[in-house]
């Protein structure tokens, strides 16, 4: 699952590929994918990036005009980059963003469609889909051992609850308990 330091790779990599760029269409492959209405999804096209960023797991693709894409991966989703010249697209293609020297792709493998991708206007919408997590990258030590005990859960649940932490998944709460070599039903 792609988690904090995935998501960030993703942002490097998409920074460099559609960063100022013109998204000139964007075509939806399975339409349970959108789970927004209002704007509708048609007004992202023929909008320049003007920022990426992520809030907790999620990327969010700013556009003219204060519209944001926010693409949720969850468990099985990835981001693909292929030039213009590509002959196929992926596998499992669940959405297309056409730029004039290539389109992203987000495909999700398996069966189940939990990958989710929304269109909203302004910061405060874009606020209302932050978790509020706090950002472990940004925290000192104290806090985080605060924002551990304010809650009454095991150390796993904790640090996989996106209200808690910001950016941490299965994977790497496991990592950090087994480098502080703690229990996870602690």
């Amino acid at each position: 699952m792609p988690e904090l330091p995935d998501i960030e790779v993703y942002l490097d990599a998409l920074r460099e590929r559609i960063g100022g760029r013109v998204l000139e269409r964007l075509a939806l492959k399975n339409p349970f994918l959108l789970r927004t209405a209002v704007p509708p999804i048609a007004d992202a096209a023929g909008r320049r990036v003007t920022g990426l960023r992520r809030i907790g797991k999620r990327i969010v693709i700013g556009l003219e005009g204060g519209l944001f894409l926010v693409i949720h991966l969850m468990i099985a989703g990835r981001l693909h980059w292929r030039d213009d010249d590509a002959k196929r697209e992926p596998r499992n293609a669940l959405a297309v963003f056409e730029f004039a020297d290539g389109r992203l792709y987000l495909t999700e493998a398996g069966s189940k469609r939990r990958a989710s991708l929304h269109l909203v206007a302004g910061e405060e919408a874009l606020r209302a889909l932050d978790p509020g997590g706090a950002d472990v990258m940004t925290m000192d030590k104290n806090t985080f051992a605060r924002r551990l005990r304010e809650h009454n859960h095991t150390l796993k649940r904790a640090l996989t609850d996106p209200h808690i932490f910001s950016g941490i998944g299965n994977a790497y709460s496991d990592e950090i308990l087994h480098a502080a070599k703690l229990s996870p039903s602690r």
